[in-house]
């Protein structure tokens, strides 16, 4: 469980995300963001006839029939997106080791995103899941809407254990009929035992009707396990218990082997429908990692 904040307590580490985020998204990610994203939504203006070099994929072939003259189709670039963060708010995000946990860190990395959708005059939501939807934030404009989105993050307490990756794709399908630039900000823990991922489907239908993108989240403990000798562990969402001698090359070389089946067969999902993705560890310098991800995209 997260400890409780007192409202002075939540409002002062708003504050300190706001500031750090703020200046990283006005010095570093607003130029990028709008290369990145700007100009992939694109709306139906009218239609107007052929010209020589249009490209064919154009055509209105309705209107070419009925007036016998070859037309096309013309579009313009939204000048507003709508920016949609999905975001993990299960257990397993309260985990970190180097002075930061994965929920902090999915924290700083909304706060970017969303100021960087605030300065393009884009409209920004959330939804917040565990193993289901906890929570919808529409999207909207303006500070206090990423304010709020930044105090939910850190103060709303998921009233279940489990991640599902599948239900929040679902949700975002639902709701959000109008094409939207989506962000998963997760660490992606939704696998069978082989490390597979469990949400295909659903990333299937999201990915053909969103611009979708993936930012994993994780802590470099778990890629390896330390050589701590026997150590009594627990899943944070799960609740189960067990003893594991870390001192074992052949336990430790087994759940290696775990973890690169697991970020292997990720990135081949996400590549099958190209999701573009970003893995962030907690220790990174996650503003150079998003600034790369933005120029690749």
């Amino acid at each position: 469980m997260q400890t409780s904040l007192t409202t002075s307590d939540l409002l002062k580490k708003v504050r300190k995300i706001e500031i750090r985020t703020k200046a990283l998204s006005h010095q570093i990610f607003a130029g990028e963001y709008h290369s990145a994203f700007k100009g992939r939504g694109m709306a139906f203006s009218e239609v107007r006839e052929y010209q020589y070099g249009d490209d064919v994929r154009a055509m209105d072939w309705n209107v070419t029939a009925r007036l016998r003259a070859p037309y096309v189709k013309v579009y313009e670039e939204e000048r507003e997106l709508t920016v949609i963060l999905l975001i993990d708010i299960s257990r397993s995000g309260l985990f970190g080791t180097s002075g930061m946990t994965k929920r902090d860190l999915v924290a700083e990395l909304s706060a970017v995103l969303s100021f960087s959708a605030g300065i393009n005059n884009d409209k920004v939501g959330a939804i917040f899941f565990s193993d289901h939807v906890e929570k919808f934030i529409p999207p909207a404009k303006g500070r206090s809407q990423i304010l709020r989105i930044i105090r939910e993050i850190i103060e709303l307490e998921p009233t279940s254990d489990g991640t599902d990756i599948s239900e929040a794709l679902r949700y975002l399908s639902a709701v959000l009929k109008k094409k939207s630039t989506a962000f998963i900000l997760s660490d992606m823990l939704d696998v069978d035992a082989e490390g597979n991922p469990r949400y295909e489907e659903a990333l299937k239908v999201a990915a053909g009707r969103h611009d979708l993108s993936v930012i994993r989240v994780h802590d470099r403990r778990e890629e390896e396990i330390p050589r701590l000798g026997v150590v009594h562990v627990k899943d944070s969402e799960t609740g189960a218990t067990a003893w594991i001698n870390t001192s074992s090359g052949r336990m430790r070389r087994k759940y290696s082997a775990w973890a690169q089946r697991f970020s292997e067969a990720s990135l081949k999902l996400w590549r099958k429908y190209k999701v573009g993705s970003v893995d962030i560890a907690t220790d990174d310098d996650y503003a150079a990692r998003l600034r790369t991800f933005f120029q690749k995209i």
